[in-house]
């Protein structure tokens, strides 16, 4: 089984979560909490400590729970306890399981050429 990022939207929830909470008591949370389907995306839930990381999304007929738990340092993001969530791109997401500041991030423009000097 592989988690499919094409085509979904990411959302980070904006503030830590009690990290007992599995899939349904994350699915209600996203349901009760944001305006948006838990199955129409995949969803980014972290702990107060900053060293863990759940990721929830829909697969066909079930719900997949991925966690990461870092042995070491803590994820770079900012707490925000402003209701709702934080669009992140595929990209984001990479540098934040990466522990990379992710927020400071960007991606290079792609250059095309058609002529070489």
């Amino acid at each position: 089984m592989q988690l499919q990022l094409h085509g979904k939207k990411i959302w980070l929830f904006r503030e830590p979560i009690n990290f007992c909470k599995l899939i349904d008591g994350l699915v209600s949370l996203i349901a009760t909490q944001t305006q948006y389907k838990p199955q129409e995306g995949i969803y980014l839930f972290y702990n107060k400590a900053r060293d863990k990381v759940k990721c929830l999304s829909w697969h066909r007929n079930g719900y997949i729970l991925l966690y990461k738990r870092l042995e070491s340092g803590k994820f770079c993001f900012r707490h925000n306890p402003s209701t709702g969530m934080i669009e992140v791109d595929t990209a984001e997401l990479g540098w934040l399981l990466a522990d990379l500041e992710w927020q400071k991030m960007r991606d290079w423009k792609e250059l095309n050429y058609d002529k070489f000097n």
